[in-house]
This record gives C-alpha cells, sequence and structure tokens, in this order.
C-alpha cells in the first residue's frame, strides 16, 4: 500500500465494476495523468478546458484501440485532489487492458485497492471517517444502509467527533498552561466546568458506542432466528415472510435437520432470517447436530421468534421452553412468542388468551394463511427503531470507529475520575491526550501507516 511519500506516482486502473458492460471508465491521477494520456489519445489535451467531456481515439502506431470520451480534471478540484483524467471506453476486456497497457507503458502504474480514495484523505479532500463511507456506500444494499453512508461521507459523523475534539482541546490547553506556570500554583481550567463538559463529551461519546448495534444490524442485517418445536411452523413461517418456498414443508417431525437461511427488506432495513431444527430430545445425531446448530443461532441472533401450534402446545410446555432459550440467547434480544395456527376451526381465540396472555411479544398469526404478519413486520422494525435513521441521528456502522469510541470513553471516564479526586495537571494532561487520540483516529487526525493501509486495503482497485 502507498505511503504519503509516493503520491507523486501517476495511478491507473479500472474504475467500473470488472465484467462485460457497455461502457467501461478508466481512472488516472497524478502529476502525469495528462501526460501519460496524450500520446494516444487523438486530440491535443492541452486545449481541452477542465471538466469537459471530449471525444476522441486512443490509438497507437496507426492502430486504432477505441472511440473514447475523455474527461480532464485539474487539482485540487478532483476526486483525488490531483490532477485526474477520466477515459470512458467500450466495456470489451480487451480494450480495457489493451488502453492500461498503454497507460502503464507511458509512465503510469496499476493503482493499489482503495488508492484513489487515499489519495483524497492525503490531499484533505475528505477525513478519514468520509473516505470509510465511500465503502460503505458502495456496499449498501437497503435504504438504511445507503442513507447513513451518505450521511458520514457528507461529513455529519466527522463534525459530530471534531465538534468535541475541539472542546476538550480547550481545556487540555488550559491545563498544559497550568503546568508552565506550576511555581505559581495557578488554576486556569476551571474543575467544575471542566467536569461537566467531561459528562456532556461522555454522554455523547456513549449514545454513539451504543448506536453500533444499531448500526451494524443495518450495515449487515439484522439476524432473526425461527425457533420452535417439531411441526410449530417454522418452515412455514419462513416461506410466508419471504414470499416464497425457501423451505421444505410437512407434517413429518424433524423435517428441518440443517439451517436455512435468507433475507427480505422492511421499511428499508434488511432482516436475515434463520429457519431452525426443531427443539426437542432426540436419538437421531444428524437432528442433534441440527438442534445443537439451532442453538448456536439463539445466541448470535438479534431478534428470537419463538413459534409454537397453539392445537397441541401446552402453557407448561411452552414456558419451559421460553425459558430454556431466553436463557441460551442471554438479556437483551428481543424474543417475541408466536402462536401458530390460528386459522384451525377448533381454535378458541378466548380460551386460548385467558391462557397465554401476558406472554413475552404475544402475536397470533397463521403462518399458512399469512394472517397477521404485519403485525410481526410491524414489532420487528419497531425494536430496530428506524425513527433514529430516519431523523438523520449519526449511527456508528464501523467496527473500527466503535473500538476508538469505546477507548476514548474509557480514557474520558479516567480524566472524569482525576478531575473528582483532585488529581494534578500533568496527571490530567496524560488521559486528555489519551482521549483526544482515541478520537482522531476515528476521523484520522492521527496519522499512522499502518492503520491507513489496514482500512483502504479492503476498497476495490478503481477506488
Amino acid at each position: 500500500m502507498m505511503s504519503e511519500g509516493k503520491t507523486n506516482e501517476t495511478i491507473c486502473a479500472l474504475s467500473t465494476a470488472p465484467g462485460l458492460g457497455a461502457i467501461a471508465l478508466i481512472r488516472v491521477s497524478g502529476d502525469r495523468a495528462v501526460d501519460v494520456v496524450q500520446p494516444f489519445f487523438s486530440k491535443n489535451l492541452g486545449n481541452v478546458k477542465v471538466r469537459m467531456a471530449v471525444h476522441g481515439w486512443i490509438e497507437v502506431e496507426g492502430e486504432k484501440v477505441d472511440e473514447v470520451v475523455v474527461t480532464i480534471f485539474k487539482a485540487p478540484a478532483s476526486f483525488t485532489g490531483e490532477d485526474t483524467v477520466e477515459i470512458a471506453c467500450h466495456g470489451s476486456l480487451y480494450i480495457r487492458q489493451r488502453i492500461i497497457e498503454l497507460l502503464i507503458s507511458a509512465g503510469a502504474r496499476m493503482a493499489q485497492p482503495g488508492e484513489f480514495t487515499m489519495r483524497a484523505f492525503l490531499c484533505g479532500k475528505m477525513d478519514l471517517s468520509q473516505a470509510e463511507a465511500i465503502g460503505d456506500l458502495i456496499a449498501s444494499e437497503t435504504a438504511a444502509a445507503h442513507k447513513q453512508a451518505i450521511h458520514q461521507m457528507r461529513g455529519g459523523f466527522s463534525q459530530e467527533i471534531n465538534g468535541l475534539r475541539q472542546r476538550l482541546i480547550h481545556f487540555a490547553s488550559m491545563v498544559e498552561l497550568e503546568l508552565d506556570f506550576a511555581e505559581e500554583d495557578v488554576e486556569f481550567a476551571n474543575r467544575d466546568q471542566m467536569q461537566a463538559l467531561l459528562l456532556e463529551i461522555l454522554q455523547v461519546v456513549n449514545r454513539l458506542k451504543d448506536s453500533f448495534r444499531l448500526g451494524n444490524a443495518m450495515k449487515n442485517g439484522v439476524p432473526v432466528a425461527i425457533i420452535g418445536a417439531p411441526n410449530a411452523g417454522k418452515s412455514t413461517l419462513l416461506n410466508a415472510l419471504l414470499n416464497e418456498e425457501r423451505a421444505i414443508v410437512s407434517d413429518i417431525a424433524g423435517t428441518t435437520r440443517d439451517i436455512i437461511e435468507d433475507h427480505m427488506t422492511i421499511e428499508g432495513v434488511r432482516f436475515n432470517f434463520i429457519d431452525t431444527a426443531g427443539i426437542r430430545d432426540t436419538s437421531d445425531e444428524i437432528e442433534r447436530i441440527g438442534i445443537e446448530r439451532a442453538m448456536a443461532k439463539v445466541k448470535s441472533a438479534e431478534v428470537i421468534l419463538l413459534i409454537f401450534d397453539v392445537m397441541t402446545t401446552s402453557y407448561d410446555e411452552l414456558t419451559a421452553l421460553h425459558n430454556t432459550i431466553r436463557k441460551e440467547a442471554g438479556e437483551g434480544k428481543l424474543m417475541v412468542t408466536i402462536a401458530n395456527k390460528t386459522d384451525h376451526p377448533d381454535f378458541d381465540k378466548t380460551k386460548f388468551m385467558s391462557v397465554f396472555e401476558g406472554l413475552e411479544h404475544l402475536i397470533l398469526i397463521s403462518a399458512r394463511q399469512k394472517l397477521n404478519l404485519d403485525e410481526l413486520r410491524s414489532l420487528l422494525i419497531h425494536h430496530i427503531n428506524i425513527g433514529q435513521i430516519n431523523q438523520g441521528e449519526t449511527i456508528v456502522t464501523n467496527m473500527r470507529h466503535y473500538e476508538a469510541l469505546t477507548k476514548a470513553s474509557s480514557s474520558l471516564q479516567e480524566v472524569l475520575h482525576g478531575v473528582q479526586s483532585g488529581i494534578t495537571g500533568d496527571f490530567l494532561a496524560i488521559d486528555i491526550r489519551k482521549s483526544l487520540y482515541h478520537l482522531g483516529e476515528i476521523t484520522g487526525q492521527i496519522n499512522a501507516d499502518d492503520l491507513l493501509n489496514n482500512i483502504f486495503s479492503s476498497f476495490c482497485i478503481g477506488k
């Protein structure tokens, strides 16, 4: 991966997706971007106005390679902040490769993964969190993930973090100033004001940190495990939610022995549904392994749909299974109790509710008839709190940001404890610097090559 000292090299790469297509875009960036394209372009690029698309031919030694459109961007008014040339050619694999070979022969080199975006960061076109948001935007598959990526790319998250850092830097400078006048025993940083600020910053940092649970689910999908006894209707429910025959449905108990997964989007949020083996005591080795896998999915799921047959399940059986699943799942997860097969002609709702009312998030459905599934979908969306997304709140979707916020929170707690216990300014200054460092990790205001390399290496080559 590139380091800051290599930005004078001119790089090139395909910026559209690999594979056949009508049009492909080849990007060239660096001090010599125009120079490496000019020998092969049929028109004089020196006469081309900036950001004006020009039609011409890529040709070499009398061979016409392709009819193209070339656009020039001059530094700093380009994506990378460097001189950039974009060549729009036909999508032929041969044409793309031939043009790139010509550019390399003129002195360019192939870009490494994420190098264009990394150069944009190094040239000050964006901060680190904005650069990472570009990768999230490309990978977004739902409206919610797209909305958060746009919010972060436009600097919403950065502004919040930078605002916290600036306020903390002010007090840090006051504490550092005290150290210069240690013999005079003066106090420039009011400790009461400092404590109030720390409490305020901690509240914001912890809110951002806690939002990662929602952000991670939004980005990767909310894992939803469908659990229950054999023949409770798990596979039928999966098929009904997906509106397709994804799982085999049978009256024979134990049909589902392995994990079946598929996803759907509800109001812009992706939910990953997991159909599992029926939970029961069994001597069948294959079925037993399936049940073990089902219980493992309970631990990793964000939402658990505990489904049961209203015609065959007693209250004691259900509560025993509920307690087992809840113990396995742990606290803090949504568990929905789903009473299935309520379309049975012998089902008595009044009698049923007199016994089962009060169960955790109880919903009465018929998976076969697709009755009351909208109520289930509404409950799922309510749990995710889609309002936070629609109101434009900053939601952390990146594991690296979450880890930095966790470290920042810990360091800020140490500063707060130091202020409350009256420790000297030199120790306070050390803890404040640690807090500033961890907040700066998010936006890249600390610049470590290994950190940058790790982030940008996950990008595609043309980005």
